[in-house]
């Protein structure tokens, strides 16, 4: 069900991995997903399958919330390396059916691609998983508080990207709630070609954007009858400081960044 989804959420611990600072995790995030991406080879894309087991290990989060996550997006997946499997023709022949063949470079292509995108989902959804929404908006803050000088409106762009994922589960849970009422109602979501499913599927998001909508408002009006005014004179209950892990930490991220590249490089 839709409950299963935990993409955005927040699971409270005291791991190596949560008492990190929240600045170093989104840098090494993003270095971490331009690893990914310059692995052009399962044996360098190896580098960063590593280093998301030992994150992994690190932050203490259930293996089952790891695989709610990853579930939603195996049809997507299988869809995807079919297709590069079967329409991708350079390479050994493994079998030949009239327009359908699979060869080695689409049963590669199709490895890595499936490869890249779970171990990128499982290691992106690691920071919202140790860190929370609190300390993620001060971290973004921090880091493109230099954008101030531009005159651009950092708090607020911090703040909107935290309410956002913030609202993920909230508005998950809202449509589940919404279809199991339908379902009590005789609605049928799950019977009939894709095209009926897609318009059986109106009914459930009016009241979903209504609902957010409505959400959207009574958080505006919280925020203003808390007196909230953005940045202006703001002070932080926890003030953002690094340790040495920290540093070794992100040092030990770009040593596997280098270590992809130069893989990269030997393997061609």
């Amino acid at each position: 069900m839709l409950r299963d989804i935990t993409i955005g959420q927040y699971f409270p611990g005291n791991s190596v991995v949560h008492r990190m600072d929240p600045r170093f995790k989104i840098v090494m995030t993003l270095l971490f997903i331009v690893m990914l991406f310059l692995g052009e080879h399962l044996y360098s894309l190896g580098y960063g399958l590593v280093y998301c087991l030992i994150a992994l290990l690190l932050s203490r989060i259930p293996v089952k919330m790891i695989w709610k996550s990853v579930r939603p997006l195996l049809p997507i997946l299988l869809i995807t390396a079919a297709l590069d499997m079967f329409f991708l023709d350079d390479g050994t022949v493994y079998f030949h059916w009239h327009f359908l063949k699979i060869t080695s470079d689409g049963v590669n292509t199709a490895g890595l691609m499936a490869v890249r995108i779970i171990v990128l989902l499982v290691g992106s959804s690691l920071l919202t998983y140790t860190t929370s929404p609190i300390a993620l908006t001060d971290a973004i803050e921090r880091l493109l508080a230099p954008l101030k000088r531009l005159h651009v409106p950092v708090h607020a762009f911090a703040m909107m990207m935290t309410i956002a994922l913030r609202f993920i589960p909230t508005l998950i849970e809202e449509a589940d709630k919404i279809m199991k009422a339908q379902m009590a109602r005789g609605a049928d979501f799950e019977s009939g070609n894709l095209l009926k499913r897609a318009k059986a599927m109106i009914p459930l998001l009016v009241p979903l954007f209504v609902s957010a909508f409505r959400r959207a408002g009574d958080l505006a009006m919280a925020m203003e009858a808390r007196c909230y005014h953005g940045g202006e004179g703001r002070t932080r209950l926890r003030v953002l400081r690094y340790t040495q892990s920290d540093l070794w930490a992100l040092l030990a991220t770009v040593g596997t960044l280098l270590a992809t590249i130069f893989a990269g490089m030997w393997l061609k």
